[in-house]
């Protein structure tokens, strides 16, 4: 029989969830709050629902304090949601680093075409400052493969992810690091998902 999912209960909501669904924070030696989105830092942990509006209401109410049971100082709701906001975004640029040194990456418009064309593309991640058209024609294209299209990091930035200039675009093939990539991906798309409605 599994094993069952360890739970833990949201401080903001009170909600018990699995902890893997959870964010964890733990206590820094100077009093302030750290995400541990690994869930691996030492010490004691307390969890918030993976949503900005949860966590900002733990910081708002003064969760923390009570779940860590010691006072938490100038937290700052709006910094701490940035700052996992910021360790999420590092967590998947991490995972195509990786993918680009496995050889899964492949990058540049005609390249990537071709690659959506002939199948065997598992994700596709457009720059947030590519123009409409292109991005549109991308978008088209992935949808029709359905493939999952993803815009997250500037050109500058997807580029030297992969240790080349600037990209508009590039393509995670079909491998390990698509699920990977996924999970983060829609753990990020929850996190922030009320803050853009």
């Amino acid at each position: 029989m599994p094993k069952a999912e360890p739970q833990r209960s949201c401080i903001a909501c009170r909600e018990p969830r699995d902890k893997r669904g959870l964010i964890r924070f733990v206590l820094a030696p100077d009093a302030t709050v750290v995400p541990d989105l690994q869930q691996k830092l030492p010490g004691r942990g307390v969890y918030t629902c993976c949503k900005a509006s949860c966590l900002k209401t733990a910081a708002q109410k003064r969760q923390f304090s009570r779940g860590f049971k010691t006072e938490v100082l100038g937290i700052d709701p709006e910094q701490l949601v940035r700052q996992v906001g910021a360790k999420m975004e590092e967590r998947i640029a991490s995972y195509l680093s990786l993918a680009n040194k496995g050889g899964k990456v492949v990058s540049g418009s005609d390249q990537v075409t071709d690659k959506l064309k002939k199948g065997g593309v598992g994700i596709l991640f457009l720059a947030t400052d590519i123009s409409a058209d292109i991005g549109e024609k991308f978008r088209g294209l992935a949808e029709l493969k359905g493939v999952a299209c993803m815009a997250l990091f500037t050109k500058e930035r997807l580029g030297e992810l992969i240790g080349k200039e600037l990209r508009s675009v590039l393509a995670i093939l079909d491998s390990g690091f698509v699920g990977s990539i996924s999970l983060e991906m829609e753990r990020y798309r929850n996190f922030f998902e009320e803050e853009r409605e």
